[in-house]
């Protein structure tokens, strides 16, 4: 029975691809999605029936779960598992593994580097972080309080708005638990924000536009509640083709264009617009880019209108 279940587990022609690949490697559902061109939830699929049939092991490692081969010789099924690594490779699987595993080394030995003292991106961010003018900043989207935290250790104050209760209450005990009283926290919408947010040198956006229904009205607010001068972050991602994002996170948006949102941004009266794209990661779906613009100044904003008068 065992052995017949094996066989038509593996008569799926993606089933016996993703079986290949973490028979080589041990590999995450990202990792195994960038090689073979299906959509996550084809894959998290095939690998709970692999695993159910106890062809694939599991294992948490460094934040994720990793999926790995699970039968050795001494299995009744391991010849049949020995014919299917041996069959011909016709989708280039294979050499797509055996660059992901090279770029995955790369950054192993980058952090390993980063690891020694004075090295770590951390401290380094600490470091600079301490140059900067202490600001009154907004987070927009806070969530549960991760970059608020970050934000704090040098704002004057931080402002962290969610249009979510729970997300809040994890926010605050973030906060308390770091001993941060230079924040206050408002739950309200982002398209509308309640009355009482006080102005703010900068407002962040970090991956906060793909949640909500109208970016253009939360590009909006942030201008409405920036000073003269003050400054824009967004942090985006790319459009892709995840769709289980929809129902499983609750994004609303499949990433966006950069310059469809700086032409929003213009739109709502930002100026000094700068894009950074990210590197393209072969182990992930995702690519995000950084977008900055500034609400002008009092003076170039008569100057503007004098020159249309």
């Amino acid at each position: 029975m065992e052995l017949s279940e094996t066989f038509s587990a593996l008569g799926d022609p993606t089933r016996l691809r993703i079986l290949r690949l973490v028979a080589s490697a041990k590999l995450n559902v990202s990792e195994v999605v960038s090689l073979i061109g299906v959509a996550q939830s084809s894959v998290s699929h095939h690998l709970a029936k692999l695993k159910a049939l106890e062809l694939i092991r599991e294992e948490r490692q460094g934040g994720f779960t990793y999926y790995s081969l699970a039968v050795d010789a001494s299995d009744a099924r391991w010849p049949l598992i020995r014919l299917a690594r041996e069959g011909d490779d016709t989708h280039g699987d294979q050499a797509r593994l055996t660059e992901l595993l090279r770029r995955r080394e790369d950054r192993h030995t980058l952090n390993e580097r980063l690891l020694e003292p004075g090295q770590s991106w951390l401290l380094w961010a600490a470091a600079l972080s301490s140059l900067l003018p202490r600001l009154d900043v907004a987070d927009f989207g806070c969530g549960s309080g991760v970059l608020t935290a970050e934000l704090a250790r040098w704002a004057r104050h931080v402002t962290a708005v969610d249009k979510s209760a729970a997300a809040l209450e994890q926010a605050r005990a973030r906060l308390a638990r770091e001993g941060r009283g230079n924040v206050s926290f408002v739950e309200g919408d982002l398209e509308a924000l309640p009355r009482g947010v006080p102005r703010q040198d900068l407002v962040v956006l970090s991956q906060s536009l793909h949640h909500v229904g109208d970016p253009a009205a939360v590009l909006r607010e942030a201008a409405r509640v920036l000073v003269p001068g003050g400054r824009l972050v967004v942090l985006e991602l790319m459009p892709h083709r995840e769709a289980w994002v929809k129902p499983r996170l609750g994004h609303q948006h499949l990433g966006f264009d950069p310059h469809g949102l700086e032409s929003a941004l213009r739109d709502s009266g930002f100026v000094d617009l700068q894009l950074t794209p990210t590197p393209r990661d072969g182990g992930s779906p995702f690519r995000a880019f950084l977008l900055t613009a500034s609400r002008p100044a009092r003076a170039a904003r008569r100057a503007a209108r004098e020159a249309r008068a």
